[in-house]
């Protein structure tokens, strides 16, 4: 069973899918840049049996709150607020993509709060040739705002965070996506190196590694968490 949820983190409602037994290890989930918590529809039920999953939205995603201001370290901010609001600590993290640079931030940043880290094809944080993204004709299930003010702190990161990757305590394991995915493997691979003990595995499926291939992101993971 899911429960749909949301709480206040600070001004800002934060909603998040709850799952698997209430006396679990806690397990948070961090989607992708313009994704939310059902985006892990394919790998939550078979997580959440053995663990407490948490699946966010967010701020800007969703079904949270879209408050029209933005950045990475104020969605990681969201994401301590919550743990805080729940009463959850120290916690297991997996972050896709741009949910993978918000879970290494608060890994680095609160190392207590942050048992093991799943990061599944995260790029590592150098500048990149900046592109301005075209906003769809449709109705969005995101702030476009909100992709704006991201993509541009992606384009150019912030140094500390490379810096700071090296600060990390948490166990952590890095999903790569291999040739077919277009976050630079090379990248994926230097981020890896650059935590403490950090390992990385190739699931060669491309970016989408827990949507691409669900039984392979569960065997790797599940081995990880349960090591």
């Amino acid at each position: 069973m899911v429960d749909q949820c949301s709480v206040d983190v600070g001004g800002v409602r934060l909603a998040y899918q709850m799952s698997g037994p209430p006396d679990a290890p806690p397990l948070v989930l961090l989607h992708a840049l313009g994704e939310d918590a059902t985006d892990w529809e394919a790998v939550a039920p078979a997580l959440a049996r053995s663990r407490r999953v948490y699946a966010l939205d967010l701020r800007g995603h969703g079904r949270s709150d879209w408050p029209g201001e933005y950045s990475l370290e104020l969605m990681q901010a969201d994401v301590l607020r919550f743990l805080e609001a729940l009463g959850l600590g120290p916690v297991d993290l997996i972050g896709h993509s741009m949910g993978g640079i918000v879970a290494y931030l608060l890994a680095e940043d609160h190392p207590l709060r942050v048992s093991r880290l799943i990061l599944e094809d995260v790029p590592l944080p150098r500048p990149r040739e900046p592109a301005t993204p075209t906003r769809p004709d449709s109705a969005l299930p995101f702030d476009w705002g909100m992709v704006l003010a991201v993509r541009r702190q992606i384009d150019v990161p912030d140094p500390r965070w490379l810096e700071r990757l090296s600060q990390i305590t948490a166990k952590t394991l890095v999903l790569a996506g291999g040739p077919h995915s277009h976050v630079p493997q090379d990248g994926v691979a230097e981020l890896a190196r650059r935590i403490p003990g950090g390992q990385v595995v190739t699931v060669p499926v491309g970016h989408l590694i827990h949507r691409a291939a669900p039984e392979a992101f569960m065997e790797s993971v599940s081995a990880f968490l349960e090591g």
